[in-house]
């Protein structure tokens, strides 16, 4: 299988290019980037629209990772995108985005076994595919980072009711004034977790195959895509990551096979991660071309990139468009700097990045403005 690559221009990172229906000002893509600063019922902070409004000049932003569902929350002061009070404040959100000109999506997950008792109704156990607890921490507020707590099996009578938790939050997020939607499956979280062999040990037609663990992402994609159809819906995948500890004897196998099934649904755009998420890029040999091959979206290609790399990647029609992740919390004008090829800010320490307020989130500076 292959696929025609596009002559591109050696500056197409910065040119204005579609995306499904949509026309987008440069492929620089905002990744979603989790804060944890939402506030009671989980609705968007109160700076949450001054924070993405300044990173508005990217081509796309993906809004944070947000759930689908109350029993979906993994960390403390994750957004939801289920309740009218949630709808509420995304859409004041999308509004501030919107008049600046941007695009914007939003990442909805179930964060499945990567989660805590006590964000569970009545202390109950996390959800997975399999009785299986992640070597992995979670973030609690007053408390940092702690172990996840052990997951119990979800029934078979229980998935239908997970794939409607995903359609009726992708359906919420349209009327919250998103562009669309991703759908998180990636880093050991729920979706990616029933793809893996190393975290699926079921024996019912969800579990076994490569074909029956990517039943429940098949679903869910299908559902999604019906309801607020194919052409704003995105996926996002990270095929060798280990993070959430998520792992597979046969990674290459299994995402031939998911990114394939993937396309058949006509998906505007498949985000992928690159190796190790935040790490190494070459990890372990995988074939990211020939996922690539199989799929006639839009390409966003994710992990450890810069500028140089960047543009050479979309120059040389590797990659669609690209996405970043930290240099977006620290440069909300990210676009003007690498257009003008001007030096980045630097991080602010790692505490401010997850919960807190404005310190961290909404105060770094932008480039002088240019004389008039």
């Amino acid at each position: 299988m292959t696929r025609a690559v596009e002559a591109r221009s050696a500056d197409a990172l910065f040119e204005p290019v579609p995306l499904g229906a949509l026309r987008l000002a440069n492929r620089i893509v905002m990744a979603p980037l989790t804060r944890n600063r939402a506030g009671p019922g989980l609705v968007p902070g109160p700076f949450a629209a001054e924070y993405y409004a300044q990173r508005a000049t990217a081509g796309l932003i993906i809004a944070e990772a947000t759930q689908v569902s109350a029993q979906a929350q993994g960390y403390a002061d994750t957004p939801g995108c289920y309740t009218a009070d949630q709808i509420r404040g995304w859409r004041q959100v999308t509004d501030a985005v919107h008049t600046k000109g941007g695009r914007i999506f939003v990442q909805l997950w179930h964060t499945g076994r990567v989660s805590h008792t006590s964000f569970q109704a009545d202390g109950g156990a996390p959800v997975g595919p399999s009785a299986i607890r992640a070597k992995t921490k979670t973030f609690i507020a007053g408390e940092g980072f702690v172990d996840v707590s052990m997951p119990r099996a979800l029934r078979l009578s229980e998935l239908p009711g997970i794939v409607e938790d995903f359609r009726h939050a992708a359906c919420c997020a349209i009327e919250a004034g998103f562009d669309g939607v991703e759908l998180h499956g990636a880093h050991g979280y729920l979706l990616d977790a029933f793809l893996r062999d190393g975290t699926n040990h079921r024996d019912d037609v969800y579990g076994g195959s490569i074909e029956n663990r990517a039943r429940l992402l098949m679903e869910v994609t299908k559902a999604c895509a019906d309801a607020i159809g194919a052409w704003r819906l995105g996926v996002r995948l990270s095929p060798v990551s280990t993070a959430g500890d998520s792992h597979d004897s046969d990674p290459q196998a299994l995402f031939d096979h998911v990114v394939t099934g993937l396309n058949a649904f006509g998906l505007v755009y498949l985000h992928v991660v690159e190796g190790e998420t935040g790490g190494a890029r070459d990890s372990i040999a995988f074939d990211y071309a020939a996922l690539r091959a199989r799929f006639d979206g839009a390409w966003m290609a994710n992990n450890g990139y810069d500028r140089a790399m960047a543009m050479r990647m979309v120059a040389d029609g590797a990659a669609d468009f690209v996405s970043f992740g930290r240099l977006f919390i620290a440069n909300p004008d990210l676009v003007a700097r690498w257009r003008a090829d001007a030096p980045l800010n630097p991080l602010m320490p790692q505490s401010t990045f997850y919960g807190g307020g404005a310190h961290g989130y909404t105060d770094y500076p932008t480039l002088p403005a240019a004389p008039r």
